[in-house]
């Protein structure tokens, strides 16, 4: 994802309620690109909450992500929503990943785990899920929770989708086989927006 709330130069927001992830800034073809956006662009992802949901009762929020095939690690937030302007805010540092509240945390043994992260900003440069994409099937992922039990993965998908075609009642299910799901922009930059998403999916090692 990319800088901003819906109107500041730099943060991120997941926008909720509309129908597709959508990412809005001004870079790069691909994520992973070196070129960064403009300081005046916002970024976010669509999520599909209710009006009315409250934070699940979690026990174990996830607080590292760690992912050696990019040599990353990375703190992650909890993302609450922004009750005046329906928005909900990731960590304003790119360095951070945002967990989606709203949705199972590592207690859970059923749904899709979601962590939002930032491609990079025109200010603060690369950020955690920069090279994202570069992640596949295979790779191993280890979130590590309040209770400092480290839990392993293995993505056993990496799909690129169009904001208009991201499956977001798959991606953020609170049902189904348990998941880690890991979200960022992606694609050409098109009319103010990246067109695309990169969503990592990965099961219990």
């Amino acid at each position: 994802m990319r800088a901003s709330l819906a109107v500041a130069a730099v943060g991120a927001v997941l926008l909720i309620g509309a129908s597709a992830v959508a990412c809005q800034a001004r870079p790069a073809p691909p994520a992973g690109s070196s070129v960064l956006p403009s300081p005046s662009a916002s970024a976010g992802a669509t999520v599909p909450i209710q009006s009315g949901d409250q934070p699940t009762a979690v026990t174990v929020p996830p607080v590292t992500l760690s992912i050696a095939k990019i040599r990353l690690t990375a703190h992650v937030d909890p993302v609450g929503v922004d009750t005046t302007t329906g928005d909900f805010a990731v960590p304003p540092s790119v360095n951070v990943v945002g967990w989606y509240k709203y949705g199972p945390g590592l207690e859970a043994t059923a749904g899709s785990i979601v962590i939002a992260g930032h491609v990079d900003s025109a200010r603060q440069g690369n950020g955690a899920f920069f090279h994202l994409r570069d992640v596949g099937p295979g790779d191993r992922l280890t979130v590590t929770g309040s209770d400092s039990r480290a839990r392993t993965f293995s993505v056993v998908a990496r799909e690129i989708f169009t904001k208009s075609a991201i499956p977001l009642d798959r991606v953020f299910a609170r049902d189904g086989p348990l998941r880690l799901t890991l979200i960022t922009c992606g694609g050409p930059f098109t009319a103010g927006h990246y067109r695309d998403n990169v969503v990592i999916t990965a099961v219990p090692a």
